[in-house]
């Protein structure tokens, strides 16, 4: 297979797999071989076993950081700050995109940024919804309620007045106060409870716009 083949096969996708390139007359371990080879060669960029994404110059399409998320951890979804930043619920960037699964947790380091998987329980992967991130590009991204209270449960004492307040939180008239207690009684958690009633005291006092 030639450079020009593989850009004509998956050279307007994002990201690829390597289960994309069935190509007549090649067997599985030449396909690899033929990756390995351009990976080396720098035309190719490895993100995991089996994932790639053209280099420049012959990347067409910049693959959006939250797609990549999803396709290096099948069954995740992006949350926590990196969810809340993208819709506007805290004034900082997220530079490391972070997402929860079921499976065990991990942090990636790849060519394109790195990225932080966090586990959950099974019942509690939920509260997610596939968005457009870029054009042709979809991501499952978790609503900003439950990317608040994801946050709060995966970090210690998130639950406090001094944590929540050092989020800045900002734009909270957005959120759904009934979505949110309908989250939150999802996690039957006293912690998530304890910061629910603070949320829905800054929602409120209109306490959310950034210092």
């Amino acid at each position: 297979m030639k450079l020009a083949d593989l850009l004509r096969l998956v050279g307007d996708e994002p990201v690829f797999s390597s289960s994309l390139l069935n190509v007549d007359g090649l067997s599985p371990q030449q396909t690899k071989l033929q990756l390995v080879r351009w990976v080396n060669a720098g035309k190719l960029l490895q993100l995991r076993r089996g994932l790639y994404v053209f280099n420049a110059p012959y990347r067409r399409v910049e693959p959006h950081p939250f797609l990549l998320a999803n396709r290096l951890k099948k069954g995740s979804y992006v949350s926590l700050q990196s969810a809340l930043a993208h819709f506007g619920m805290i004034p900082e960037h997220a530079p490391v995109v972070t997402s929860v699964t079921t499976g065990r947790p991990e942090e990636l380091s790849t060519p394109l940024g790195l990225f932080v998987f966090r586990h959950v329980r099974r019942n509690l992967f939920k509260g997610a919804r596939s968005i457009e991130i870029a054009p042709g590009q979809s991501a499952l991204v978790a609503l900003p309620e439950k990317a608040l209270l994801d946050l709060v449960y995966l970090t210690p004492r998130g639950d406090s007045s001094p944590h929540l307040e050092s989020l800045r939180l900002q734009n909270l008239s957005a959120l759904g106060v009934e979505r949110l207690r309908n989250t939150a009684r999802d996690f039957g958690s006293p912690k998530i409870d304890r910061a629910v009633r603070i949320i829905r005291g800054l929602i409120a006092a209109g306490e959310g716009e950034p210092l």
